[in-house]
């Protein structure tokens, strides 16, 4: 069941799940293409490819993560097998099936979403993408879910979003960091954050990638930070889902909104490709 609500940036749309109702909002008309965005961003953060697909002529869901942006943060758990059930839902919602988009955490649950419902998957765009826990110390580990503490998480992502877009900053960088921040420090939002950043697993998604065959494009940035070999790891996934990798210079996890000039014309790239392979 779906409802609709006017936000100030237009018509925002909610999909009910069993414990909250998550937001999206539509746009264009064509072939669906689902925008999934990463842990403690926004559905904004699309800012740049989402018009581009509509004027290339496809209908364009994006979506913001379960307590996320204007999602409700009455859920009790987070991550990527939970993202991939809200996202089915949304595809079931809207019609047919889609293309995913992905970034991060998203990339993850597409997967999930791809090998366990292929009729749901016309093909996967994975950016920045985490379909495997990355190797790393304990201790590490215990600083990060620290940083992460509802008290302070708002304050804390705001010193660390810079670090995320090493490379070239997009032109509206600070106030679209402004904008999560801002969502981050409302008391209930920080702790879904919270939640999310403790409770997220990519083992379930490891998982399945061997069932995954819907066509994958990876998208990289060559200075992600989240990996200790970005280009590494983007060959290994394309290698695995036997895809395509675009490793952007100048980025780092967010590629799609750092360098649109780059990003977006690849993406175009390979829609064009499964359409006509259609």
């Amino acid at each position: 069941m779906t409802s609709d609500s006017v936000s100030p940036t237009g018509t925002t749309r909610y999909l009910d799940r069993p414990e909250g109702r998550v937001a999206y909002d539509v746009q264009g008309s064509g072939p669906l293409v689902v925008l999934v965005p990463g842990m403690a961003d926004l559905r904004s953060s699309y800012r740049f490819l989402a018009p581009a697909l509509v004027e290339a002529g496809y209908t364009v869901a994006s979506t913001d993560l379960r307590g996320h942006g204007d999602s409700d943060t009455t859920f009790s758990s987070y991550g990527d097998v939970e993202t991939a059930g809200d996202v089915g839902a949304l595809i079931d919602a809207l019609g047919g099936s889609a293309v995913v988009v992905g970034n991060s955490l998203a990339a993850g649950a597409a997967a999930i979403i791809a090998a366990d419902t292929p009729a749901r998957v016309d093909g996967l765009v994975l950016v920045g993408p985490f379909v495997r826990n990355p190797k790393s110390s304990g201790v590490m580990l215990a600083v990060f879910r620290a940083m992460m503490s509802p008290l302070w998480v708002a304050t804390a992502w705001k010193s660390y979003m810079p670090t995320l877009y090493a490379g070239t900053k997009p032109a509206d960088f600070e106030a679209y960091r402004s904008s999560v921040v801002a969502s981050l420090r409302r008391p209930a939002y920080g702790k879904a954050f919270s939640k999310t950043a403790r409770q997220t697993d990519h083992d379930p998604a490891e998982a399945r990638l061997a069932q995954v065959t819907a066509p994958v494009l990876v998208v990289m940035g060559e200075r992600d930070p989240d990996f200790k070999d970005p280009a590494g790891e983007a060959r290994w996934i394309g290698e695995t889902l036997h895809g395509e990798v675009v490793l952007v210079p100048e980025a780092g996890h967010y590629p799609h909104s750092q360098r649109p000039e780059i990003t977006t014309p690849a993406v175009l790239a390979f829609l064009d490709r499964l359409s006509n392979r259609a």
